[in-house]
């Protein structure tokens, strides 16, 4: 049996029972008992219809669950109708649910929780390692993100920027645990490309296929980070490239920017560069002017300082990063970046080491350090 298609259909699935009418917290429980079924039985007697077999069984958990609940009894003059088992129908309502999974009432971590948990098949075990919390900590969230969206009407679209957001946020999580986030992320993208002809949908996907393609070369066999411009091109994945840009290309010619797709254009930029010296920081900058235009994001004002430092030197980059706000994210490590270019040592040194005591991770933080000792050492020679 393929173990990945019970998992593949589980949105599909959950999203037809919400539809005819259960709630979300208890159509979502009735599935993972088909699910658990499903892996009983198919190995000795696959379905025909997996999808239909999958509808069928766990329609028939909620049933028996609703049955069971004195306090839903009234509700059974609704649901005693029972479908006829038969194929499914072709209508696919997974779209929706992507729509409900990130809906606005929902914090960012619950609807990416929600979003894993229902549209992704995982295990609340797996999110939990994922996300380094107990699973009981990972189930409560889940929990409260259920009963929240569980009186939400599934009868009108959703907002496609708020799913792209949750997710990108997936994307970012990378790599923890049992689950590879980032591959996970690419997944959900390239299915919900599939069932909506949106421009920034694809821009989205090509943005992560192009970091994604990067992956192998960002950290040292130590595990220690190694920046765009020292990394290994050579193992960079080309493959994964080309796929990103096709689809960048054919999202940006239909003329409907977004951030996303503006985004996409940058990583396309690094990666067509056949080294770090040959990138084309000018394009870069204008297209980071987009982004501005698009978002007025500071964090994306402190990216495009950075190019403008490539682009036309560390103290046109400097006079950009003085407009911005030293709380900024990465904002004393960029400045301690822009003042080594200019030639400021001993600025960049110290720069390096406060930058170090704010960085967001270990790995940020040690690669900080050893910038910072780095410069250090240059100087007392």
């Amino acid at each position: 049996m393929d173990e990945l298609l019970p998992r593949s259909l589980t949105p599909s699935v959950l999203a037809v029972l919400v539809r005819r009418g259960a709630d979300f917290a208890a159509a979502e429980d009735a599935v993972q008992d088909a699910l658990v079924e499903a892996v009983r039985v198919w190995p000795k007697d696959a379905p025909r219809d997996p999808k239909g077999w999958l509808v069928t069984v766990a329609w028939r958990r909620f049933l028996d669950a609703t049955r069971a609940d004195a306090s839903r009894r009234r509700r059974e003059g609704l649901l005693d109708e029972e479908p006829v088992p038969g194929p499914a129908p072709a209508v696919d309502d997974t779209l929706q649910l992507y729509f409900l999974c990130a809906h606005p009432s929902l914090t960012p971590s619950s609807a990416v929780a929600l979003t894993l948990r229902a549209v992704g098949g995982l295990t609340t075990r797996q999110i939990a390692r994922a996300y380094l919390v107990p699973e009981a900590t990972m189930a409560q969230r889940i929990s409260r993100a259920k009963r929240t969206v569980s009186g939400v009407r599934f009868d009108r679209p959703g907002d496609v920027s708020t799913v792209l957001r949750v997710l990108y946020l997936v994307f970012n999580e990378g790599y923890s645990g049992d689950v590879d986030l980032a591959a996970e992320a690419i997944r959900l993208t390239r299915q919900l490309a599939a069932a909506i002809d949106h421009p920034e949908v694809a821009g989205l996907l090509a943005l992560m296929l192009l970091h994604h393609a990067r992956r192998a070369s960002r950290t040292a066999p130590d595990g220690s980070l190694v920046p765009l411009a020292e990394q290994d091109r050579g193992r960079w994945d080309t493959g994964m490239i080309a796929e990103g840009v096709g689809i960048l290309q054919a999202a940006l010619a239909r003329d409907r920017l977004g951030e996303f797709q503006a985004q996409a254009a940058v990583a396309a930029l690094h990666a067509d560069a056949p080294t770090a010296q040959e990138t084309d920081w000018v394009q870069i900058v204008e297209w980071y002017d987009e982004l501005v235009g698009l978002t007025d994001n500071p964090v994306v004002r402190l990216n495009r300082a950075v190019a403008v430092g490539e682009a036309d030197g560390p103290r046109a980059g400097l006079a950009e990063l003085a407009s911005l706000s030293d709380a900024l994210p990465r904002h004393t490590a960029v400045a301690a970046y822009l003042h080594e270019r200019d030639g400021d040592l001993s600025t960049a040194a110290r720069l390096y080491a406060e930058a170090a005591h704010k960085a967001p991770t270990l790995a940020e933080r040690d690669h900080l350090t050893r910038q910072a000792a780095r410069l250090n050492a240059g100087l007392r020679r």
